[in-house]
């Protein structure tokens, strides 16, 4: 599997990326879109089909591009995860050797969205068909968590809002529904904390995976009394309020407004408003230890700067990327820190996307 969620395969010696396909499959397929040194395909058959193929639960996989890979058992799809850190790695970052860990799977296949959002179709859910912008309208969604689930089946029509969005605080049973604008706070409970989270400020869409990565990144920097915690890209404090309790100070960094009032609200720490990559002029001259959670794009060479010139003994990188987390790893090791070990973490699981905690020491 490539990173993006296509099978490699090759034909009369080029390389195509085939939508639809797994490994060790033989399908008949379509190109796409043509390129000099390789091409993109769709399977159209399955004619001999992988042994790691099955039947997939949801009646709206296919169309649906909000899973790509729900017809694949769950132990591929963990594999799957781990061999595309370590292709990142080698291919993108030029790291050879290190330690990509088994994917760690924190709960259930399905049923684990705490978060989603919809367009509307005439009052219908609906959600992008993959690589398009046509929307498939939804009579259900199996990522959902129990009592999203019963929200997406009772959601009350408006026939003239465009978009929603819905919400779960998995541990303290509060759900919220919010239609275009519309304004609300939950409450989540993850390592013994709770959490205020207000209208569609990012929090983890996986209460069991978000529980996962504090325990994954506090094994990372175990952290001490005496240490100053750098928290980049904190979000509403899901690291400064749990890896960083035992800390002397936590520093974090963020810079949407309405996540900055969570984490004001969720987190004894210093707060500083800004875009990480240009916040250095704001922060104290040294760290002990750095968590960074950066979005799809990663820290990029600006991002590492930062992280790197306090001259933390120890960072903790979170990626939701690989080609980006490979990227950033090999600035870190030019910055003179070591990738001890990459984790990957199935956050998501029946799609591609994949969570990684990237331990680096100096």
């Amino acid at each position: 599997m490539a990173h993006g969620g296509k099978a490699v395969a090759r034909h009369e010696g080029q390389v195509l990326f085939v939508t639809g396909a797994y490994p060790h499959e033989v399908v008949q397929a379509e190109v796409t879109e043509a390129k000099k040194r390789h091409s993109f395909a769709r399977a159209l058959a399955i004619v001999e089909p992988s042994p790691h193929r099955r039947a997939a639960p949801c009646p709206h996989f296919g169309p649906c591009g909000g899973c790509q890979w729900q017809s694949a058992e769950p132990g591929a799809q963990a594999e799957w995860k781990r061999e595309i850190v370590a292709d990142q790695l080698r291919f993108v970052g030029k790291l050879r050797n290190v330690e990509v860990r088994p994917t760690i799977s924190p709960g259930p296949e399905f049923g684990y969205r705490n978060r989603m959002d919809f367009a509307l179709v005439g009052g219908q859910p609906a959600l992008h068909r993959e690589e398009s912008q046509e929307l498939v309208e939804l009579s259900v969604c199996l990522l959902l968590v129990a009592p999203l689930f019963q929200l997406f089946v009772d959601l009350p029509i408006r026939p003239l809002a465009e978009r929603v969005t819905l919400r779960a605080g998995v541990a303290t049973g509060e759900t919220a529904v919010l239609f275009d604008d519309e304004h609300g706070v939950i409450h989540e409970e993850v390592a013994g904390h709770t959490f205020r989270v207000t209208d569609r400020a990012f929090f983890q869409a996986n209460t069991a995976g978000a529980e996962e990565l504090v325990r994954l990144v506090t094994e990372v920097l175990a952290p001490g009394p005496n240490d100053r915690l750098l928290d980049g890209y904190a979000g509403g404090g899901l690291f400064a309020a749990t890896v960083g309790a035992g800390c002397r100070e936590v520093v974090a960094v963020e810079s949407d407004p309405v996540a900055v009032a969570d984490l004001k609200a969720n987190a004894d720490s210093v707060p500083v408003r800004a875009k990480f990559e240009s916040s250095r002029p704001r922060l104290p001259r040294s760290w002990d230890l750095a968590v960074v959670d950066p979005p799809r794009a990663g820290l990029g060479r600006e991002g590492v700067e930062t992280v790197v010139a306090g001259h933390p003994r120890t960072v903790a990188l979170v990626a939701c990327d690989p080609a980006s987390f490979a990227r950033d790893a090999a600035l870190f090791t030019n910055a003179g820190y070591r990738l001890e070990y990459a984790q990957p973490v199935d956050m998501f699981p029946q799609t591609f996307h994949i969570e990684i905690v990237g331990a680096f020491s100096r």
